[in-house]
């Protein structure tokens, strides 16, 4: 079934019929409770029914009383980044009701689909039950402990024959904050830097832009604080379907404040209904819309001259770009009118506060860190970061997509941004208690090759990984090209699909020639599905984070602790446990666990995160302990909706901010209530305020990069300043206030040099603590850069997609030259050129673009596998203009061929005819696998394992393309063909 989705208004068709179900003689409202876990509450965050009818639900576990073993537990849904928490009703072992939790800040009492669906995550049958082998390509069943001796086996042969880097372990955004801790250790003990997860894919481009610009790679500001904001702009992003309850306070901003509300994507998508204005462009074209809006910005003089004065370096750099893009060459780039671009402008400039809101349209493309970073240089131009209804709120779309990336799951970084130079390395090796000396000699030493010079372990360990969008590259390039021992034999896939990389067709054969392959997961991925293998395969059933315990970090940054609801199904077993014992059969778990305490087999949570804190100066993990957390989340009630703030006489959580979203300063007995508004000087540092990170040094051709007459509300340095040292603190006389335990601390990590122990590595947390009592961020205090001369574009260039419709344009605009980056070469230009020469666009004439649904998550398997979303959306779609559609003698459902430029890749689906698309666009959902060209592959998947809905992945079509800064693939403006099948 193909649920038709129409232009303008909300159809009623599926959830209009549930909803009439609960009042109908057929099925009774507590009896639909009772089988699906949901909460009538939570329905309405889908839309259909009105919010004022919402009244609290009673769950199934009614009438329960505690001598029956009735008990409440609070957890995290798994499904997007906004947070919602989940209050779960367990009886005896079994969780029998749910309620989206009413008290939380976030969620308030509201889920979307996903979330009010989630108990059959936990209670799926069609999980992985047990651990399976491959063997003469059958799935056969073996015990954990065999599954444990033969992969560690063969992990150390390959390892002895190939190196280290030979085997790729690929994370997970479902992880926990101390899970994705872990597993960027196991990495690190491994002795590779090639752990990376879903942000790479998602916003690894946002964090490179974002941090580039002001110091942090994240959300400025947070769900709730969109709800201060007078005009905002939503450009590459569907939060209606992608992040549901964000669109509450999206929705209470824009009728509290009569709110302008613009919603710039090619597509009329379910947020773009709720505008104020929609704005469509071609995809690629997100820099020169924003150039062209502070073209008129600057024309008009409505820029924040005062701030740009104070905190901004770079600028007038940034005007001489902008000069070139007047409104009609704009217009024809990209095809948004010049008047419509000017009232966009306008009211960002001028009603403020104003914010721009972002996904994975502006993130997934060759130009995808530009694209960042033009949107941070329209936020400092008009002076809109630092104050409430600011910022730039980025939504993320898995769970703990956040807090996976903060802790280090990541090709170039070790936990919390440390990066992988030779003091990061000292750092953890302090905090973990390990020698240097032995994490270096589990390194490779690179031989020479391709003519490039031989590198020793320690210039490896220090050397980004290989990225998870082109890890297969790694397995087909020959040999002399990549950048390490050996090209990858192996894989360590940790609840990650195989459906999220682009050129599935190239990736499918990598996947056949490893040696070894190894899926941890609670459903088995296109990784199990997809590539035709005999032999060297597991699947581990892994539980999902609803049966552990630990921490997620939502977008905001926020910190929730989620509690164990009911013990894992079936065989399954939780991340901690299934890490630890590898690390065991791998020989090295005294080292890895030998401050986390070990009960019954399973590593704990809580001492995981207390490492955390011990090692997360840098970005303010350092007060968030389990505690405190938990304290949180017991008092949910107390936190205001809009400020996320709680009563300051409270005696549990007093004056913290919900989350004690980072940074969070000092020991946790400092009490630091986190900094809901990143950059905020309005606010003291000690009650979560800021000003810019001074990352990038105090001076540049001449120029101060710090601040200039501006600084946090009482700060004692009323100037800008840089980061903090003990050698600093001496210049000013504050080294006195150190206690003499934490100078010890101090002096014994610097060594010879203790004057250079920064904020950052000093494990007393003492310099920190003076900064704060002194008013002063202990990161600095520096001006934002507009211009990032570190990076390959250091102001933001247009440059056309690989795959351009326009190719008239590439001359003008090109990609980027040919160059090597993770390892690798990056061939993006002779791609494009090939493009060109073979003038591809006359063949291949759509542009496609792809995004979320509201009705499934990320590659899809687990919510595919649900039941009550599988009924709401059976048939993977491609959405068709209508006049594309009647060219090609196309009518709407009927099956059609979407064909690729490249491999001669093709997927068969079902056009969805519509207009939300323009002429010349195509979209298709990115939640689909199962079948591949055409051809459906059930029968693959063990069995009783497939998800109920299968269809074609549209990466089966997408195309060569990456972002020279971070790997990040191009998904949203390729071409394509489409013919009836």
């Amino acid at each position: 079934m193909l649920t038709k989705r129409r232009s303008g208004d909300a159809s009623r068709s599926k959830l209009s019929v549930v909803a009439a179900g609960l009042a109908s003689a057929a099925i009774d409202r507590r009896t639909f409770l009772r089988r699906s876990g949901l909460a009538v509450g939570g329905l309405a965050a889908v839309g259909s029914i009105s919010l004022g009818s919402v009244r609290k639900a009673q769950a199934a576990g009614e009438g329960l009383t505690p001598s029956m073993g009735k008990e409440v537990r609070r957890n995290i849904c798994t499904h997007c980044s906004v947070g919602c928490t989940v209050t779960a009703e367990v009886v005896n072992g079994v969780w029998v009701g749910q309620e989206p939790s009413w008290e939380s800040p976030i969620n308030r009492g509201t889920h979307c689909a996903k979330g009010a669906a989630i108990r059959e995550l936990v209670h799926g049958d069609r999980r992985l039950k047990y651990p399976l082998k491959m063997v003469g390509g059958q799935w056969q069943r073996i015990s954990w402990e065999q599954a444990y001796d033969e992969i560690t086996k063969k992990l150390l042969e390959i390892r002895e024959k190939n190196g280290a880097d030979s085997v790729y372990w690929l994370g997970s955004a479902k992880f926990t904050n101390e899970a994705a801790y872990l597993f960027r250790k196991l990495g690190a003990f491994w002795g590779t830097n090639s752990v990376d997860h879903q942000a790479r894919i998602c916003h690894s481009t946002t964090v490179a832009g974002v941090a580039n610009t002001w110091g942090y790679g994240a959300q400025t500001n947070s769900y709730n604080d969109i709800r201060n904001a007078k005009t905002m702009v939503i450009i590459g992003g569907n939060p209606a379907e992608a992040h549901p309850v964000s669109m509450q306070h999206v929705l209470s901003g824009k009728e509290i404040n009569r709110a302008k509300v613009f919603v710039v994507d090619p597509r009329f998508t379910r947020t773009a209904a709720h505008a104020t204005e929609y704005v469509r462009l071609r995809p690629g074209t997100d820099i020169p819309l924003i150039w062209g809006m502070l073209y008129h910005i600057f024309q008009n003089g409505w820029e924040d001259k005062d701030f740009i004065a104070k905190r901004v370096h770079g600028m007038d750099q940034i005007r001489k770009e902008v000069e070139k893009w007047d409104p009609k060459t704009v217009e024809d780039v990209t095809g948004v009118p010049g008047d419509q671009v000017r009232r966009m402008a306008e009211a960002f400039a001028k009603e403020k506060p104003a914010t721009l809101i972002w996904c994975m349209g502006s993130t997934q493309h060759t130009v995808g860190t530009a694209n960042v970073r033009a949107n941070c240089v329209l936020l400092l131009a008009t002076g809109n970061v630092g104050a409430p209804g600011t910022g730039a709120n980025i939504f993320r779309g898995h769970t703990n997509v956040q807090g996976a990336t903060d802790l280090g799951l990541d090709i170039s970084t070790l936990p919390l941004y440390y990066g992988l130079v030779e003091a990061a390395w000292k750092h953890w090796a302090r905090v973990w208690e390990v020698e240097y000396d032995w994490l270096v000699s589990r390194f490779d030493d690179i031989p020479a090759k391709g003519g490039r010079p031989a590198r020793p372990a320690k210039t490896n360990m220090e050397t980004p990984g290989i990225t998870s969008t082109r890890w297969f590259d790694a397995t087909l390039l020959p040999d002399e090209q990549i950048d390490q021992r050996s090209p990858i034999k192996a894989m360590m896939v940790f609840g990650h699909g195989g459906n999220t990389v682009t050129r599935i067709p190239d990736a499918k054969k990598g996947m056949e020639l490893l040696d070894l392959l190894v899926v941890a997961d609670p459903h088995p991925t296109t990784f199990a599905a997809l590539p035709e293998r005999k032999e060297n395969t597991y699947l581990l059933p892994i539980a999902t984070s609803l049966e552990m315990d630990g921490s997620r970090t939502a977008s905001n940054r926020s910190i929730q602790w989620g509690e164990k609801i009911v013990e894992p199904i079936f065989e399954a077993k939780d991340d901690y446990e299934v890490m630890y014992n590898f690390a065991q059969k791998l020989g090295f778990a005294d080292r890895m666990f030998k401050n986390i305490k070990i009960e019954k087999g399973i590593p704990l949570a809580e001492d995981i995160l207390r490492e955390i804190n011990r090692g997360g100066w840098s970005t303010g993990y350092c007060g968030q302990s389990p505690e405190r957390l938990k304290a949180h989340m017991k008092n949910q009630r107390k936190f205001d909706l809009v400020t996320l703030r709680a009563p300051k006489d409270d005696p549990e959580v007093g004056g913290d901010h919900y989350g004690l979203p980072w940074p969070c300063w000092g020991k946790p007995e400092i009490r630091h209530p986190g900094t809901p508004i990143l950059y905020n000087t309005n606010l003291h540092v000690k009650d979560g305020g800021g000003t810019f990170r001074a990352r990038f040094g105090v001076e540049r051709n001449g120029e101060t990069l710090l601040a200039e007459d501006s600084f946090s509300l009482g700060s004692e340095l009323t100037d800008g300043y840089p980061e903090f040292t003990l050698g600093v603190l001496k210049k000013l006389g504050w080294d006195k206030d150190l206690t003499p335990d934490e100078l010890a601390v101090i002096t014994r990590v610097g060594g010879n040099a203790p004057d250079a122990v920064s904020w950052t590595t000093d494990l007393s947390g003492g310099i920190q603590r003076v900064c704060l009592d002194h008013g002063v961020a202990p990161y600095g205090n520096a001006k934002a850069r507009a211009v990032a001369w570190n990076l390959p574009d250091p102001v933001p260039v247009h440059r056309e997609p690989i795959y351009t419709a326009r190719q008239d344009l590439v001359a003008k605009y090109p990609t980027r030259p040919d160059e090597r980056q993770f390892r690798m070469p990056n061939i993006g230009f002779s791609v494009q050129k090939a493009a060109v020469d073979k003038n591809m666009a006359k063949d291949f004439p759509i542009i496609l673009t792809s995004g979320r649904l509201v009705e499934y998550e990320g590659g899809g398997e687990e919510t595919r596998s649900n039941r009550w979303l599988a009924e709401l959306q059976q048939d993977m779609f491609v959405e068709v203009n209508t006049r594309d559609a009647a060219a090609r003698g196309i009518k709407d459902g009927q099956f059609v061929w979407v064909l690729g430029p490249e491999s001669s890749s093709k997927a068969r689906m079902k056009a969805l005819v519509t207009d939300r698309v323009a002429p010349g666009v195509a979209f298709m959902p990115f939640h689909f696998s199962g079948w591949f060209e055409g051809v459906d592959l059930r029968k693959r998947y063990p069995s009783g394992t497939d998800p109920i809905v299968l269809g074609e992945s549209a990466n089966s079509v997408t195309t060569y393309g990456f972002d020279p800064v971070t790997g990040m693939q191009e998904t949203k403006c390729t071409l394509c063909q489409i013919r009836a099948a």
